[in-house]
C-alpha cells in the first residue's frame, strides 16, 4: 500500500470553496451568494488571520512515510548543499538499461515519499534513471520554502546530478509536474537538457487564482509568480506537456495556454479522464507511451546531433 500524492490544496476552511471543475470550467458553486461566502471567506483567512498567500501555495510534509524500497526499489540515500547552504534530501534509483537520467521537481504539497508509487511505475515502463528530490523545507531537507528558494534547490540538484553521475546535458531529461512544472521550466532555460516534459501545468499563481476567485485579487496578494507560461518562451530542448482533461485543480485550458506559448519542437498529450493527481495510472499504457515516443525521439536527435559534429570536427 504506497502513500499517493496529497492534492494540491488551501487550509480546510476554504478547500471546498474554491475546487475548479475541470469538466464544466467553472468554480464549484452556482450563486451569487457562494460566491460572496467564499470571498470573504478567504479573505478573512489571508488577511485577517495572518495567514500569508504562500501558505496557500505550499503544503510541505516534513515526514518520510516510506522509502523506494517499500516498492523493491534498489536507491541511493543522497544530502547535498545548495548555495546558501541549504541541506537537500533526495533518492537516486537506477535503471539497468537507462538511456538517459530524469530529474523531477514535484509539486506543492507532501514530499518525496508520496511518489513512490508513481516512480515505480515510471520505472518499470521507461529505461531511465530517476533523481528526484525534495525542496527546502519538505521532508528531509532544511530551511524555509519560497520560489526563489525552489530555483536554488533546482540549480543544486542539477548541479549535484552532473558531478555525483556524470550526467551530460545530452542524457538529462527534466520533468516537472504541477507547481514543479514552473520549476522545471525555469531550470530549462537555465541548463541545456536532451528533453523536457511538464505535466499539469498552471500559467502562474495569478491565472490559478484568477480561475478559483476571478472577483478576488488575490494574485496581487503575493510576489510569488511560478510564471509557467513565460518560462516555457525560453525552452529550447523538444517538449511534451501533458495534462488530464478532468484536472480539478489546475484548468486544462491553462496546460494548452503554456503549450501555445512554447517555442520549441513541442507535443501535446491530453491524459483522458485523467485529474489533476491520478494521472500515471488513470493515463495507462498509451500514457506511457507518449513518455517512451518523446524520450526515443530526443535520445535518436541527441544521437544524431553528436554524430554529425564528430564528423564535422574529423
Amino acid at each position: 500500500m504506497y502513500y499517493r500524492r496529497p492534492r494540491m490544496e488551501t487550509p480546510r476552511r476554504v478547500q471546498a470553496l474554491i475546487v475548479v471543475s475541470a469538466r464544466s470550467g467553472n468554480p464549484a458553486w452556482r450563486n451569487s451568494r457562494a460566491l460572496a461566502a467564499a470571498a470573504l471567506l478567504l479573505a478573512a483567512t489571508v488577511l485577517g488571520s495572518g495567514c500569508s498567500m504562500d501558505r496557500l501555495i505550499f503544503h510541505p510534509d516534513p515526514v518520510l512515510h516510506q522509502t523506494p524500497a517499500a516498492a523493491g526499489l534498489a536507491f541511493d540515500d543522497l544530502f547535498f548543499t545548495t548555495e546558501d547552504n541549504v541541506r537537500l534530501h533526495g533518492w537516486f534509483v537506477r535503471h539497468p538499461k537507462a538511456m538517459a537520467t530524469l530529474i523531477w521537481f514535484h509539486g506543492n504539497a507532501g514530499n518525496i515519499s508520496h511518489r513512490v508509487e508513481n516512480l515505480k511505475m515510471l520505472h518499470e515502463r521507461i529505461p531511465i534513471n530517476i533523481f528526484i528530490f525534495d525542496y527546502r523545507g519538505y521532508g528531509q531537507s532544511g530551511g524555509s520554502v519560497s520560489e526563489a528558494g525552489t530555483y536554488k534547490d533546482g540549480e543544486a540538484a542539477i548541479r549535484f546530478l552532473k558531478e555525483k553521475y556524470n550526467v551530460g546535458a545530452d542524457e538529462l531529461i527534466i520533468f516537472g509536474r504541477s507547481l514543479g512544472a514552473a520549476v522545471a521550466a525555469e531550470m530549462a532555460n537555465r541548463f541545456e537538457s536532451m528533453a523536457v516534459i511538464l505535466e499539469s501545468p498552471f500559467a502562474s499563481i495569478q491565472e490559478m487564482a484568477r480561475a478559483i476567485l476571478p472577483f478576488l485579487p488575490l494574485g496581487s496578494l503575493t510576489s510569488t509568480r511560478y510564471a509557467t507560461v513565460e518560462k516555457v518562451r525560453g525552452i529550447k530542448a523538444p517538449l511534451l506537456i501533458l495534462h488530464g482533461d478532468r484536472d480539478e485543480v489546475v484548468p486544462f485550458s491553462q496546460g494548452k495556454q503554456v503549450f501555445a506559448a512554447a517555442l520549441v519542437p513541442k507535443t501535446f498529450y491530453t491524459i483522458a479522464g485523467a485529474g489533476h493527481n491520478d494521472t500515471y495510472f488513470v493515463g495507462g499504457e498509451r500514457y506511457y507511451q507518449a513518455w517512451r515516443q518523446h524520450i526515443e525521439a530526443a535520445h535518436r536527435r541527441r544521437r544524431a546531433a553528436s554524430a554529425k559534429a564528430a564528423i564535422s570536427s574529423g
